[in-house]
């Protein structure tokens, strides 16, 4: 039954498949923090922020659509994005200069994080795949 749930998603176009895949990231805006898992295995808890007043983070799941090394915000001033991972339009989990507001919301909705965390997380995505990669954000 998951073969054929699977292969039905893939055929709709589901944004994820019905498998977890080798590798998850699950945002919880509740907590702020994101937790990292390959295969079911807990890697990393890591504190973030997410959606300040007046922004939204959406909840959901998706695959990464794009990985950039270094990306530039072209809406908020050109501001640095290291270490991007874009999973729907322009949200990404990205890092951040401002370690100081991890743990509580302060972005524009994008989910941010300690740089070096978010290299260690671009450097997984871009091991197993963005195919084998879910992204979701919960309450």
């Amino acid at each position: 039954m998951l073969v054929v749930t699977a292969l039905m998603a893939m055929m709709l176009g589901s944004p994820v498949q019905a498998d977890a895949g080798v590798l998850e990231a699950k945002v919880s805006i509740s907590s702020q923090t994101m937790t990292v898992r390959k295969h079911g295995r807990v890697l990393y808890t890591w504190k973030v922020s997410t959606a300040r007043k007046g922004y939204v983070t959406p909840r959901g799941a998706w695959r990464p659509k794009r990985m950039h090394r270094m990306w530039h915000s072209r809406k908020y001033d050109m501001s640095p994005m290291p270490y991007s991972v874009f999973y729907h339009g322009g949200y990404a989990i990205h890092g951040t200069g401002a370690v100081k507001q991890l743990g509580r919301p302060a972005s524009h909705g994008c989910v941010r994080l300690q740089t070096g965390n978010a290299a260690t997380f671009y450097a997984l995505v871009r091991e197993v795949g963005m195919n084998n990669t879910r992204i979701v954000v919960t309450n």
